[in-house]
């Protein structure tokens, strides 16, 4: 590693409270926030925008101090006993509300704008997903049977303050056609709707579970006519298209039900009670499919792990408590899968899995799978779930203390699971589709995921290769579209004052001191796109009665000023890994090039930036076929061959009413792919003229409902005959790259939890940030 040191320069002013400090970064310091106790507890950013509200809640009890998974943002976590009447004693500069424009270089007190008011801690930020300048602040108030937002339509410089003739559950959903349009959902599970970003509310139903918008302003919910959302399998779907003047029913004993890409997803119980099934629409629910995967009892759940509008990743999960299950990916229609992966990691103590999607790089995707003996190793995809392999070992990577062979030495890659266990991970995997094949994450090399203390690598090729930039665990930030990383070591019990960043993908550090005083530093914080050259960290100092926090913000702009220009980027094949092989980059049916930075170049992409690509399109060959429905790969061959147990037998399913049967060589298109000409395996769906009818939907139910609040009910029956399954789930086996890898025991792992103190998850669903978490011993279908 190239290192470099810089010392502080320039001096310090106090302007309005805050300690500036100039030099050569242009860093900026603040004092944020000033208590016995303090907990930063909300925030959000948009562009140069950042606010922060409610930075503490005090008390007499002591804090724990830690870094917020996955935000990047400060936090401080109080200790157990936290007493609101307490709460309701701190003193005006622990509830502040600052506003930052300059990317919390300075922040200005607005807290007068929402009346001292506090702000709900677990769902108090709505921040309009379209960038429009629209926050709602939620307040926590315990008096009454109403709340009260305070609504900005301007980045947060002014507020309107609303009340509500409810009190809310879960944050407050903007509708993703039109910002003004709202929905909510209340403590007594009542689904509330505004039409003028939150100046009026009107409520439209009772007996609410989960609500979704979907598109052209549809919004989906589940529901309860004896009121209990805990009832799994007797709810009823219904959907309105009409900000709730009307309801139609589309799906009863329902589970759960999800969203992704075009796809409508519902998990249904049979009629028995005792097993569920995945049924899929691609109309907005008037029509569904039955999906042609396994069932699942009481004690498993369905998840979709990625879904866009070719494909879906599902993950069913294994009967038991294995803590595993396997991968599905869907066709174009959603309906029939083939198996991807099997043992695939995702417990059953709390819901954890490491699937990452690598936006960095089209088709790939990293996740974790449990071996045989016990023992965990990181698998990945290039080709959208055709084919796993183990990673390769990073060329100045050495083996850990757990590889008892150097040969089965690769790197192993801590995600979501790691965290969960309390391993010293910091932040998990990291990569952004503006930083064209870069990717940042925490690792070991060895035959084992390693409960030691990880170091960081980097792949600038997709996860095809992989180099190790920093020893030991480190937060880290994409800057300048990839031009620039940004890190800072990971050590909570010992002050920070120093910042690494390269300018070339990691391969070169430079040190520079941010401060003369150092801070116990708990995050990181950067404008979502990663196009910013600023970058925050938010950190505290302890002082001899108190601890205060502190913003540091860092203007790399200062150092890399020069404009990138057309002598500064490169031409780069994505996804090649054989120059010799003329169809080298091929990926999904088309090569593409990209123009990268240069290495060497140290200059400034700017926000216009803009991903230069040619794609070229590739002919047809194996690799852009996955095996058909009743078909798999034995170990050690790319071939497809029939299962065994349906060899000669006729491959019948529904699809849209209609009995099809499937002929096929074995093959069939990955979702997506493109490619021409060149091989075309047979495959043929002949529609038998047979109409077949699912149970998903009572038929008294298929009907247009009236508003519940407008008077006589006039209804209009719609007849709608539905699929109904294969008789028996088919389970189509599918090799997985790759040899069998020895990685750190998944027991160990439990074993480890269990030394730090870790609580298994208790049987009572969970509102998290306007987000449902059902910890319900991982039998809930994850559909989100």
């Amino acid at each position: 590693m190239c290192v470099h040191a810089f010392g502080l320069l320039g001096r310090s002013v106090f302007v309005f409270g805050f300690l500036v400090v100039h030099n050569l970064f242009g860093v900026e310091e603040g004092v944020v926030g000033k208590a016995p106790c303090c907990q930063l507890l909300n925030h959000f950013s948009i562009g140069q925008f950042i606010i922060v509200t409610d930075m503490s809640r005090c008390c007499g009890v002591t804090c724990e101090f830690g870094d917020e998974q996955g935000t990047g943002y400060a936090s401080l976590r109080r200790s157990v006993g936290l007493c609101w009447d307490s709460v309701r004693a701190c003193s005006a500069v622990c509830r502040r509300a600052l506003l930052s424009e300059d990317y919390g270089k300075t922040f200005q007190d607005v807290t007068d704008l929402i009346n001292n008011t506090f702000i709900q801690t677990e769902f108090g930020m709505a921040i309009d997903p379209g960038n429009t300048g629209k926050v709602i602040l939620t307040g926590d108030v315990s008096e009454g049977k109403g709340s009260r937002i305070f609504r900005s339509q301007d980045f947060g410089r002014s507020f309107t303050p609303s009340d509500l003739p409810f009190q809310p559950l879960m944050q407050i959903s903007y509708s993703p056609e039109n910002s003004d349009i709202l929905s909510a959902v209340s403590v007594a599970s009542e689904l509330w709707l505004s039409k003028d970003f939150g100046i009026s509310w009107k409520k439209v139903h009772d007996s609410v579970c989960l609500v979704k918008w979907g598109i052209v302003d549809t919004l989906f919910f589940t529901t309860n006519p004896n009121g209990s959302c805990s009832d799994k399998g007797t709810l009823e779907l219904k959907k309105t298209s009409d900000y709730g003047r009307s309801f139609k029913t589309i799906g009863s004993r329902i589970y759960s039900f999800g969203l992704g890409g075009r796809f409508v997803f519902a998990s249904v119980m049979s009629a028995t009670g005792s097993t569920r099934m995945i049924h899929v629409s691609m109309d907005q629910g008037e029509v569904w499919n039955m999906a042609q995967l396994p069932m699942v009892g009481h004690e498993q759940f369905y998840s979709i792990l990625a879904a866009n509008d070719d494909m879906v990743f599902m993950h069913v999960d294994e009967a038991g408590d294995s803590g595993m299950g396997t991968i599905y990916v869907s066709d174009d229609r959603g309906t029939v899968f083939s198996k991807s992966l099997e043992r695939h990691l995702y417990t059953s103590t709390g819901g954890d899995t490491d699937f990452t999607n690598v936006t960095s790089l089209r088709g790939v995707y990293l996740t974790s799978v449990l071996a045989h003996d016990g023992s965990m190793r990181t698998v990945v995809t290039f080709d959208q779930g055709g084919k796993w392999r183990p990673l390769k070992k990073p060329w100045n990577g050495e083996c850990d203390s757990t590889a008892g062979d150097p040969n089965l030495c690769r790197l192993h890659i801590h995600a979501s699971y790691s965290t969960s266990m309390k391993l010293n991970v910091p932040m998990l995997p990291l990569s952004e589709p503006n930083a064209v094949g870069l990717v940042l994450a925490h690792g070991s090399v060895g035959e084992a995921v390693s409960v030691l203390s990880p170091d960081v690598f980097v792949s600038n090729d997709g996860g095809y290769t992989w180099f190790r930039v920093l020893r030991g665990p480190h937060h880290y930030a994409i800057l300048d579209s990839g031009g620039l990383l940004a890190a800072v070591e990971h050590n909570p019990n010992h002050p920070v004052s120093q910042i690494k960043f390269s300018t070339d993908e990691g391969q070169c550090w430079n040190v520079y001191n941010f401060t003369e005083e150092p801070l116990y530093f708990t995050g990181l914080a950067s404008e979502p796109g990663a196009r910013s050259m600023n970058l925050s960290l938010w950190g505290y100092r302890e002082s001899t009665i108190s601890q205060y926090w502190v913003s540091v913000t860092i203007d790399f702009s200062r150092l890399v000023s020069r404009d990138c220009g057309e002598e500064d980027y490169v031409q780069w094949l994505a996804h090649s890994d054989n120059t010799s092989n003329p169809t080298d980059g091929c990926l999904l049916g088309y090569k593409e090039r990209f123009l990268r930075l240069r290495k060497d170049s140290v200059c400034w992409k700017g926000r216009d930036y803009i991903i230069n690509n040619q794609p070229t399109p590739c002919v047809c060959t194996i690799d852009d076929f996955l095996c058909d429905f009743g078909y798999y790969r034995p170990e050690n061959s790319s071939e497809c061959v029939e299962q065994p147990d349906l060899k000669d037998h006729m491959l019948e399913f529904c699809l849209h009413s209609h009995t099809e049967r499937l002929q096929t060589s074995g093959y069939r298109k990955i979702p997506g792919d493109q490619c021409e000409g060149g091989l075309q395996p047979e495959r043929q769906l002949m529609d038998l003229s047979k109409t077949c009818v699912s149970n998903l939907l009572r038929p008294e139910l298929l009907v247009r409902e009236a508003s519940w609040s407008t008077g006589p009910v006039i209804a209009v029956v719609i007849t709608i005959l539905l699929i109904s399954a294969v008789a028996g789930v088919l389970l189509v086996k599918k090799y997985v790259c790759g040899g069998r890898f020895l990685v750190h025991r998944y027991s160990e792992m439990q074993r480890h939890v269990e030394a730090n103190g870790i609580e298994g998850v208790d049987d009572v669903d969970i509102v998290e940030a306007g987000k449902m978490h059902y910890n319900d011993d991982s039998d809930e279908d994850l559909l989100d």
